[in-house]
């Protein structure tokens, strides 16, 4: 059972705006067979998903604790930080989070690694990216 409450107590934290609107339609609809007056089912509609909605909404919105750009583990590539958050959730084993970071890696631009250094460029990018995954991993 614990499992059960575990799931629903999930569900309305994160899926309640689903719920309200759900029950929003439903008090919409049962509004005019209640009262008889055919207009309480675009008053409850309007005022429920067009203004109560949008506020509990804006409210209820988390605000993020900083900027993305400035975390101290944020490597300046969009890509490669989304792929680093999806692993670091769980979203993604390793074996795929390696996949998708070789793909990254055979479509990263050249120009963007130090010309100056000696080596080949792709080794010394897996070598830093493997270096962030042994960074990760601890």
């Amino acid at each position: 059972m614990t499992g059960l409450a575990r799931r629903v107590a999930w569900n309305l934290r994160h899926r309640w705006r689903r719920i309200f609107a759900l029950c929003v339609v439903g008090v919409g609809v049962a509004a005019p067979l209640l009262t008889n007056l055919w207009w309480t089912l675009p008053l409850v509609w309007f005022f429920g998903l067009g203004i109560a909605l949008p506020v509990l909404h804006t409210l209820t919105k988390p605000v993020p604790d900083a900027d993305p750009d400035d975390r101290e583990d944020a490597t300046g590539d969009p890509a490669l930080d989304a792929l680093r958050e999806r692993y670091a959730n769980g979203e993604i084993d390793e074996r795929e989070f390696e996949r998708k970071l070789d793909r990254l890696l055979e479509t990263e631009d050249a120009e963007t690694v130090d010309d100056s250094a000696d080596g080949d460029v792709a080794d010394r990018v897996r070598g830093g990216i493997r270096r962030e995954m042994e960074r990760i991993r601890e």
